[in-house]
């Protein structure tokens, strides 16, 4: 038996099992799960949730005919592992290996990406109204949960579907949580569909079944095979359990959202320890600091408690963190209506994630000149979760905003320096963009002077060329300009504002200079070297003028020494930009 369920990595091969082999097949797709994450990361609790889901439903239904979409993505390993990636998912997440996340380009399984939340029912909706036009006859499914139901995306989905005339499902995969315990009435709501028939999807125009024990096979086919028959839209309200058949992911389920290398027995992290602190947790720290001194300091986040460090002011302030569900608009505007009232909302998100806040933090915040603080975790490259989640185009798609103050600390010390500029200098709204990962010392000085506004800092003289960067890829630049310091003299100057550009120190720079460089961890178009280009086009500077930074594509994923050399970030790209431009 084991031998055969070995050998499943099709939904074709699945479906020659019979109905009461697939619980015993779940138990093996399931280990093997937590032994492939084990070895190599990953996101692991969403993932054990879903494995009865994605068997049942590809013993039923007919994929790539029969349309599926996986939202949140990241909830769909068993899913690639029944359609052909069984053989290479050790490579996942890895450089030139599978996405952690459904991706078109990749299978024709994956009906459509979804790194992000929320997206699937408008999507699968899409595929639905298409089958009409065309003809088809197929099903058209969303699998929607990890809380990815509270976002209001979901709601204009089942919105416009309710009343569509398509042959649509949407299964709601109800297991209380995304990363952190979901927050909402929604999910008060589901609770109480145990006693409730006629409900909120029915006064949608959905029929709704449910609900139904997700990790029970048999009840899974049966509902499957008696809806598929059934026109209309559809709801299946299926529950679950994050983590289900690994204890210690049951138990603590935030924590074992995603994963590095782990112990599959004993469940202890094999990562390699580190002193030195995460950037998201000295944002969180300090924000606590600052908010035992000023009781209007707020924060709030898109159901990333954990994920921006805001449990340490939760924890001794819970009224005034608010945790508002995978709701990244409305979050921006409940933080712009928090600022118009008086207070100084923190409003910690994301970079990716703050691209689906984007009308608002234009015509909420900037327009009206709110001090909203946006503390921008994950700015620039991140990894693993590759494309969906790099922090790049920010800067890109900030700096066009009037009122808005954008800076990039290099360090630890300079982002509490921004933090403090931010609550006692600014009227206006300000980003602060901070990466992901550890930072780079413990020396964090809390009591030196806040940034000043537009802030400069010439780390290191020279005659022969000057370089200009900012965030954390200052380093980057300090290590390669220090590999070479015996033969070219560089200049290094951290511009920590995008916005407003110091254009003084701009003028004296080019005045001085022939040769310029500027190496930035983001897109190019658009980003600090666009800036600082039509400055210097404007002022008639005739030296060189090149930069380093991320061309028009998308990043792939992989880890972070791979993409930095890829990218042409790295140590050694810097050092051959310097021997180009000085010989």
């Amino acid at each position: 038996m084991f031998k055969t369920f070995e050998a499943i990595d099709s939904p074709e091969l699945l479906k020659q099992l019979t109905p009461v082999e697939l619980s015993d097949y779940a138990n093996y797709l399931r280990h093997f799960l937590i032994e492939k994450i084990a070895e190599q990361g990953g996101h692991f609790a969403a993932n054990l949730g879903t494995v009865e889901l994605s068997i049942a439903l590809h013993y039923v239904f007919n994929s790539p005919t029969d349309k599926m979409v996986w939202d949140v993505g990241h909830q769909a390993y068993a899913h690639k592992i029944l359609t052909g990636r069984k053989k290479v998912f050790n490579n996942i997440r890895q450089l030139n290996g599978i996405s952690g996340f459904p991706k078109m380009s990749e299978s024709e399984h994956d009906a459509f990406g979804t790194g992000h939340s929320s997206t699937a029912i408008s999507a699968i909706l899409g595929y639905a109204v298409a089958a009409n036009i065309q003809r088809l006859d197929r099903q058209n499914i969303a699998i929607i949960g990890d809380g990815a139901l509270s976002a209001g995306q979901a709601f204009e989905g089942l919105n416009n579907a309710g009343v569509s005339n398509t042959n649509i499902t949407v299964i709601i995969n109800d297991n209380h949580i995304g990363i952190d315990p979901s927050q909402g009435a929604l999910g008060e709501y589901l609770e109480q569909l145990e006693y409730k028939q006629v409900n909120l999807f029915t006064d949608f125009g959905f029929q709704y079944y449910g609900p139904i024990d997700g990790h029970n096979i048999a009840e899974l086919l049966t509902v499957f095979n008696e809806t598929k028959w059934v026109k209309g839209p559809k709801v299946i309200h299926i529950k679950t359990v994050k983590g289900k058949g690994y204890k210690a992911a049951e138990e603590e389920q935030t924590k074992w959202h995603s994963t590095s290398q782990f112990d599959k027995l004993s469940g202890k992290s094999l990562a390699i320890k580190s002193n030195r602190p995460k950037y998201q947790d000295i944002f969180g720290n300090y924000l606590l600091e600052l908010a035992k001194n000023n009781e209007s300091i707020v924060a709030i986040t898109p159901a990333m408690i954990s994920g921006s460090s805001l449990h340490f002011m939760q924890q001794k302030f819970p009224e005034r963190v608010f945790d508002v569900g995978i709701a990244e608009q409305h979050a921006v505007t409940f933080a712009a209506g928090l600022a118009a009232a008086g207070l100084r909302p923190f409003c910690c998100i994301y970079s990716t994630f703050l691209q689906r806040g984007y009308d608002q933090l234009i015509h909420d915040v900037a327009l009206q000149n709110l001090p909203v603080i946006f503390a921008i975790d994950r700015a620039g490259l991140v990894g693993e979760d590759g494309p969906t989640h790099h922090g790049v185009f920010d800067i890109s798609f900030l700096q066009t905003i009037p009122n808005l103050v954008i800076v990039s600390p290099r360090n630890e010390t300079e982002l509490i320096k921004a933090m403090d500029m931010a609550v006692l200098h600014l009227e206006s709204p300000v980003a602060i963009r901070y990466p992901r990962g550890l930072a780079q010392n413990n020396t964090v000085s809390p009591n030196s002077k806040p940034m000043a506004i537009g802030e400069t800092e010439c780390l290191r003289e020279g005659r022969q060329m000057c370089i200009i960067s900012n965030g954390t890829i200052v380093a980057e630049c300090e290590a390669a300009i220090a590999s070479l310091n015996d033969r070219y003299s560089v200049a290094h100057y951290d511009f920590k504002f995008v916005k407003p550009l110091n254009t003084e120190i701009l003028t004296q720079i080019f005045s001085n200079f022939t040769k310029v460089l500027v190496v930035e961890e983001g897109q190019k178009l658009g980003g600090l070297a666009s800036t600082i280009a039509l400055f210097a086009s404007e002022m008639g500077y005739n030296g060189q003028l090149k930069s380093i930074g991320i061309n028009d594509h998308f990043t792939t994923h992989g880890s972070m020494s791979e993409l930095f050399e890829m990218e042409g970030l790295a140590m050694g790209a810097i050092e051959k930009a310097i021997i180009d431009l000085c010989s």
